[in-house]
This record gives structure tokens, sequence and C-alpha cells, in this order.
């Protein structure tokens, strides 16, 4: 048998195998075609395929199917949008009126809650009240008073939630409360918080209700491409918390952290959070999770005047009709008028915002952007600092944070609006990512953006368009080789 197979099977496998495999290539080539992706990604996909044989598709495999899983997205994105439906015909009304009192505060940067109230991502929200908090030193004390004050119901949603110091100590508040009888519900990601995830009888028999949003195992690997990236939790429908900063030490900076981590995240109150609990509703569904009736709603709430704080809630994923998270930004820098402020720890931006920018600096806008001068990621950070150039020519600012690692995700548009929230300016949180902002029109809150990101530029230098070329001719490369997989990070 032996013999059989080393002198007859092995030379026919020696001398035909390319068939079978040309097969295979070809077969995933025309899948990759017929998905209609963006040209850049779908000719990044097959170089990848080709340039790596074998490895290739496997990395296809894990990273890159689309068709089906956007698919079934979509359908059920579909399915629990109709539940919602009446929610809008009844309130229809309600809601332009809100919007003339938001044009009346903003001007025309109001059309970027116009094109969400008419696209059915979110109402214009009012009556509500925010407060900006930066980094966990600022988060997590109010984020713990208020669960230890939670009489009803604690909803928890976090893409990384560690089992360290204050993730312990958030995991034992929800046991307290889930036995005290409280309605206590905890979504966390597979793949951001495997450790938790892999975790959660404890928490279960406590009587936390929990869910794995695409759990990920050795026959769910591909799962692994499509992340909730949200950061986002609702207590007695009363107080919310949403934005950059996970369940995790590193962001108090803590001395077994090193590494500075500078987040921002809001907390808020008010009519907006029914948004948000309709929010949590969803995924909490989209993961398994059984439907129920919160033990407490907060009722959408109307003002009559345009001293408001209004709010309105984005929410984007791979099977939304579009990418309401980039479409929004989009809206806002076309109507800016005087400056545009930018934070964000990864910037692989699509070809519609890099012109954006371009087009509002060749206006006279003033564009200021800024990024950490080291990232988590040295793919990443040199793909970042591929798409600088044009924009550097163009006379857009960029700084470089240098205290640490800069991770919010934050934009002050003319010092009126602003957006925070959990989403990066890449391909991956505009197309591939579940994620979170919040659009934001208060004074004080925007006022407070403005002075923070003024002390980061104390903490960063400017890089102009001599930097950029005056670095090495090998760093320049490395750019351009990363920038190669932007399509795919």
């Amino acid at each position: 048998m032996a013999d059989f197979f080393y002198f007859e099977i092995l030379p026919f496998i020696r001398t035909w195998f390319w068939i079978p495999l040309s097969i295979i290539y070809i077969g995933i080539i025309v899948t990759i075609l017929i998905e209609n992706r963006h040209p850049n990604k779908t000719i990044s996909w097959i170089l990848v395929i080709l340039a790596l044989p074998i490895v290739g598709i496997a990395l296809y495999y894990l990273f890159g199917q689309k068709f089906l899983k956007v698919k079934s997205f979509r359908e059920k994105n579909t399915d629990l949008f109709k539940i919602f439906s009446s929610y809008w015909e009844e309130n229809s009304e309600q809601f332009r009126k809100n919007l003339t009192l938001v044009e009346e505060k903003i001007g025309p940067l109001h059309k970027v809650f116009k094109y969400l109230m008419l696209q059915k991502v979110s109402p214009p929200c009012l009556n509500n009240e925010v407060e900006l908090l930066i980094n966990g030193n600022e988060k997590f004390p109010k984020l713990i008073e208020h669960l230890k004050k939670a009489k009803y119901s604690i909803l928890m949603e976090y893409y990384i939630f560690e089992l360290d110091h204050i993730g312990k100590e958030i995991i034992e508040l929800l046991i307290s409360k889930a036995r005290e009888g409280l309605e206590v519900k905890l979504l966390v990601d597979g793949f951001g918080s495997p450790q938790l995830s892999r975790k959660l009888s404890k928490l279960e028999k406590a009587g936390v209700e929990c869910e794995v949003f695409l759990p990920v195992s050795i026959t769910s690997l591909a799962n692994s491409n499509y992340r909730n990236h949200r950061k986002l939790c609702v207590i007695d429908g009363e107080v919310g918390f949403l934005g950059g900063i996970n369940i995790s030490d590193r962001y108090i900076n803590k001395d077994n952290h090193p590494f500075i981590w500078r987040d921002t995240s809001v907390m808020v109150r008010g009519s907006v959070l029914d948004r948000m609990q309709k929010s949590f509703w969803h995924d909490w569904i989209f993961s398994g999770g059984k439907p129920y009736t919160p033990k407490k709603y907060i009722p959408q709430e109307f003002a009559s005047d345009s001293d408001s704080t209004f709010v309105a809630m984005v929410n984007s994923d791979p099977g939304s009709p579009s990418p309401y998270n980039l479409e929004a930004l989009l809206v806002a820098i076309s109507e800016a008028r005087e400056e545009i402020q930018l934070c964000t720890p990864y910037f692989i931006p699509s070809d519609e915002l890099t012109s954006a920018l371009q087009i509002a600096a060749g206006l006279g806008v003033k564009v200021r952007l800024m990024l950490p001068e080291k990232g988590d990621s040295y793919i990443v950070q040199h793909a970042s600092m591929s798409f600088l150039k044009p924009l550097l020519i163009k006379g857009v600012e960029v700084y470089l944070y240098k205290e640490g690692f800069l991770h919010a995700k934050t934009a002050l548009i003319d010092g009126k609006l602003a957006f925070v929230g959990t989403v990066n300016l890449d391909t991956r949180s505009f197309f591939i990512n579940f994620e979170s902002s919040l659009v934001i029109v208060d004074e004080k809150l925007c006022a407070e953006l403005q002075e923070q990101f003024e002390k980061d530029m104390l903490k960063s230098y400017k890089l102009d368009i001599d930097g950029w070329m005056g670095r090495s001719k090998w760093n320049r490369g490395l750019d351009s080789v990363c920038r190669l997989f932007a399509p795919l990070l």
C-alpha cells in the first residue's frame, strides 16, 4: 500500500496538483469580482491571493469573505428595522419640527441631522445633557457611581472588557445588582473580549444575562473580521455612556500600563437614551439574545425652543444600507465654514473622506488632523502616514501626539457640532465594524473639546510636507508597501 502511494499516487499529485488549485483560485477570484466591492479592495485581495499561494487563500477565508455574511447582516437589519417602523411614522411631524430648531441654532450644519432623519438612522433628539469625559480617570468613577445607584436595569455593550482591576470591580457590581433583582444584560465582543467570553458562567449563575457577539472558534474564524466595536452603557434608562473607552485599566494610565492612552467618552442624559436603548436591543437580538421589554424605557421627549442640547445617534455596520458614520461626517465637512478638528488613532481614509478634507482645505477652511506619533499597529501606522502627503500639500495641518497613544475618536466642526464615538477614520470602522457615534450640539461640550484639542497640541508636534518628505526613504517605502494592504485593514 505504501509503495502504491509513493510510486503511483504521489507522482500523480505532483504532476496534476495545479488543476484543482487553479480551479480553487479561479473560483475565489470570480467570487471576489461578483461581490462588486470597491475596485481598490478587489485588486488588493486578488494580489494577496496570487502573491501568497495557499496563505492568500487562508487569509481570504479568515478575513475577506463578504457576500454571504453581509447578506445575512442586511436581512437581520431589515427584520429588526420593521419592528420600529411605526415609531418613525407616528413621530415624523415632530421630528421635522425638531429639525427646524436645530437649523435655527447651527445653520447649514443642521443638514447632518436632516440626513440622519431622512435615512431613518436617528431622529434629532432634544432635551439632553452631555458631559465630556477624558480617559478612564474621569469615566470609570462616574460609571461605577451610577452602577451602584441602579434600581431597574443595566445594559452594557463593550468591544474590550478585560478582567483586570477595573473590570473585576464592574463584574462584581453587575453580579450584586443582578442578585438584587435588577435587569442586567452584558454583551461583549467575541474577538475583543476573549477571556471574559470564556468565563461568563459565574455571571449567568448570579442572574446576569450574557451574550457574546459573533463568538470566534476554529469553525468560525471568518467571523473574526466582523467585530462589534461599540462601547455603550445605559443605566435605568436615565444615564448613558458612549465613546472610545473600553473596560480596561489601560485607560486609567496606572503604573502597570506605562504606555499612556488618551481617549474620550461622554455621559448623557435625556431623550437620546431612547435611541441608545433601541441600539442595545438591536445588538442583543442580533447576537442571539431573547427579545425583551426593558423594565424602564426613557420616553422620547420634545422641546419647544432652540436652547436644548441636540443629539443624534449614528449606528453603522456591514449590513447597513449605507456607511452612515462616514456619510454623516462627510455632510458635516461639506458644510464647514471655519474649522474642522479630527482626532483618530488610525487613519486609513476612504477616497471620499480624503477628497472632502482636501476640498475643505482648498476652500480656506482650517483643517486640523491629530494622530498618534506611535500606534499599536506597525502596518496601520505606516499605512496611515502614506495618506498624509496629499493632505499636507493641500494645507491640512497634521499633528502627531507624542505623550502616548491617542485613542480618541472625535470631530469638531466650526466649534458648533461635535462627533464623539467609537468610529476610527479608517475603512474598517466605516465599512466592516459595528460602530456608534453621537452627533452633539452643545456649546459647553464643544468648547471643552476645543480646549482639549489645544491641550493635546502642546503634547504633539506639527508635521509639514517638508517633514514628511524628510523622513528616510526606507520609512516612506514602508508607507507605500503597507498602503497596499490598506483596503484589507
